[in-house]
């Protein structure tokens, strides 16, 4: 089926505002959520200049106030007319050695993208169950499939805690018409990705990073590490290989 109505969290930037412009091309109906309330405007009045037939909603919406993601995404969903997939894209790359005084950015990389993916997962479940029909997209990191160390360990761990997520939401939810996709990126050119110091030939472009992104989403695929075939390969060897080996490229 076409998911015409498309709830997409973190779009004010990035990933998110890069995929919200894919799908506001391709004619899909779009409720667009994140913190910074001029940059959905801004987001919002684009797309709607450049796909004047979509319908384009926004709010503003903090991702760890549970009670407030559960009212936003009922409240979108009513504007919209419904829900067909929610994307939980939401995401935060601070980060700090552990230990080493300055926890607070660790607490909220892990509260932002596990805990607050958690909220979310539970608020689109709840609208998807009862519509018995639904696509759930978690967006986590190539950097789940193993440990990082250094400044990237909150953040890898909170992603393996999305991933983990995925997976089981995807085999408790076989059979029926709710369907989990788990992107997990690579180094994609971002904001926030250039905060957090991830450079070098493996860095793929926005555009090709969403593309890839965009076409797994559409294909409804399971778990899918992107964009190309070098981070299936890097997924591959982070799981499979030997502590031993992978700790050579930390």
């Amino acid at each position: 089926m076409t998911r015409q109505k498309i709830l997409i969290t973190g779009a004010s930037s990035g990933l998110g505002e890069e995929m919200a412009r894919r799908f506001a091309a391709m004619g899909r109906d779009l409720a667009l959520c994140a913190r910074r309330v001029d940059r959905l405007e801004a987001v919002r009045d684009e797309l709607r200049t450049s796909a004047p037939g979509i319908t384009v909603a926004i709010a503003p919406l903090d991702v760890t106030d549970h009670d407030a993601v559960v009212r936003v995404f009922s409240e979108l969903r009513d504007e919209l007319g419904g829900l067909d997939r929610v994307i939980v894209n939401a995401g935060l790359g601070k980060g700090a050695k552990i230990g080493t005084g300055k926890a607070a950015a660790n607490l909220a990389t892990a509260q932002t993208n596990f805990v607050g993916a958690l909220s979310q997962a539970e608020a689109a479940l709840e609208i998807f169950r009862a519509q018995k029909f639904g696509h759930l997209v978690l967006v986590s990191s190539v950097s789940a499939s193993r440990g990082l160390p250094g400044s990237k360990a909150a953040y890898s761990a909170s992603k393996a805690g999305v991933s983990a997520l995925g997976e089981a939401l995807d085999i408790e939810l076989s059979g029926t018409k709710i369907v989990v996709t788990t992107l997990l990126p690579g180094y994609i050119a971002t904001d926030m990705s250039a905060g957090a110091g991830d450079t070098g030939p493996l860095l793929a472009t926005l555009d090709e990073g969403v593309s890839a992104m965009v076409s797994a989403i559409e294909k409804e695929s399971t778990r899918v590490p992107l964009p190309g075939l070098k981070w299936r390969g890097i997924d591959a060897a982070l799981r499979f290989l030997p502590t031993e080996v992978t700790r050579r490229f930390a």
